[in-house]
């Protein structure tokens, strides 16, 4: 039997949430990973169709061999979900249902050897598609201190930023940065002692501001959820799972704006929006673990589920 590296998050929560209304819809699995989520869902609801999405294509094998019984009622697309939904392809109805996990799988920590976890010596590469972008090691040998400094406290609130850019520019003079081992050393070494031997790795959030620059995690969420919503079918429901606060952020402002009845610019002489609300949002506070999963599965403690239903489409005034 095949063990899986990681185990989806809040998975009663989003099989309930985001349970098919209807005969024959259409569920959109827009970060799959491998394919928890989804498995779960056509296991529980036989008339229930899946597109699976995954930028990397290694991952997604994995999901695709765990879903093969499924055969004509999962479709994969390798690729970035952006790109999915801004050229949404003709050949699927419009989803009734779309499910972002945004946390990294995993999969990528234990398994992909691309430098996620300081707790193996690999590679910095961090990109989730290997097939373009910066590596995390070329982004270190590249950005200016001041840079690197923002990088870090603007992708994870890293309170000792500056002291840790100024340690990478001043190794980097002498050697190139490249493995999760040097970039870790680096980190300690730069951090005043009491950090060091906090209740997380000091290195943490610098692994995590690179991986977020690297992947343009936060970059892209917004524009992401826009073409989401905008092809999701009216009643249809968009549910997201977050793990930090910054991409909860995001998130939490675009469902409010969505849920407003105008969203026209508050200087706007006269409004020329649609004058109505675009969603519904059914997860006020959103939902996060419960104590026995954050037992099971630890990693699941930061997460949280928001989950909106579409009223109606941007353009209609009916």
């Amino acid at each position: 039997m095949t063990e899986y590296a990681h185990t989806p998050v809040m998975l009663d929560e989003t099989l309930d949430l985001l349970c098919p209304r209807e005969k024959n819809e259409l569920m959109v699995d827009a970060n799959t990973g491998e394919g928890g989520h989804s498995f779960a869902f056509l296991s529980k609801y036989p008339e229930l169709k899946i597109v699976a999405i995954d930028a990397d294509s290694d991952i997604l094998a994995v999901a695709q061999e765990r879903m093969k019984e499924f055969n004509d009622r999962v479709h994969f697309y390798c690729g970035w979900s952006n790109d999915f939904f801004a050229d949404y392809p003709s050949q699927f109805k419009r989803p009734d249902t779309i499910l972002f996990d945004l946390g990294v799988s995993f999969y990528h920590y234990k398994k992909s050897g691309k430098g996620f976890s300081f707790e193996k010596d690999e590679y910095l590469d961090m990109r989730i598609d290997t097939s373009a972008g910066l590596t995390a090691a070329e982004l270190l040998a590249r950005l200016p201190e001041r840079e690197l400094a923002d990088l870090l406290y603007n992708n994870a609130e890293e309170k000792f930023s500056r002291r840790i850019a100024a340690q990478i520019v001043n190794e980097r003079q002498k050697s190139t940065i490249t493995t999760t081992s040097a970039l870790a050393g680096l980190v300690q070494k730069a951090v005043p002692a009491s950090y060091r031997h906090g209740h997380i790795h000091p290195a943490t959030r610098t692994f995590q501001a690179l991986r977020i620059a690297v992947n343009g995690e936060l970059s892209r969420l917004p524009s992401l959820l826009e073409a989401a919503l905008r092809v999701l079918e009216p009643g249809g429901r968009l549910g997201i799972i977050s793990f930090h606060s910054l991409e909860d952020r995001i998130v939490k402002n675009f469902f409010r704006t969505m849920n407003k009845d105008c969203t026209c610019p508050q200087q706007a002489p006269i409004c020329k929006c649609s004058g109505r609300r675009s969603v519904n949002i059914l997860t006020k506070k959103g939902i996060t673990p419960e104590k026995d999963e954050i037992e099971r599965n630890p990693p699941s403690r930061s997460a949280r589920l928001r989950v909106v239903e579409k009223v109606l489409d941007g353009d209609d005034n009916d």
